[in-house]
């Protein structure tokens, strides 16, 4: 979907892993942004939901 935009909303985090920008959002508000590999590096919300949803325990 090179040159433009898209708003993909999606509970299984593999659907959106290879975009450009991740928002996560708690409670209506942004709390998190980046990609994959920047959001992993970080270890919060995101990083535990996909460690969760990768049958993976929770450090």
């Amino acid at each position: 979907m090179q040159g433009r935009t898209t708003f993909i909303i999606a509970h299984r985090l593999s659907t959106i892993q290879d975009t450009d920008v991740i928002w996560v959002l708690s409670q209506g508000e942004i709390v998190e942004q980046g990609n994959h590999e920047e959001l992993m590096e970080k270890q919060g919300i995101y990083y535990k939901m996909y460690q969760l949803q990768q049958g993976k325990p929770l450090k």
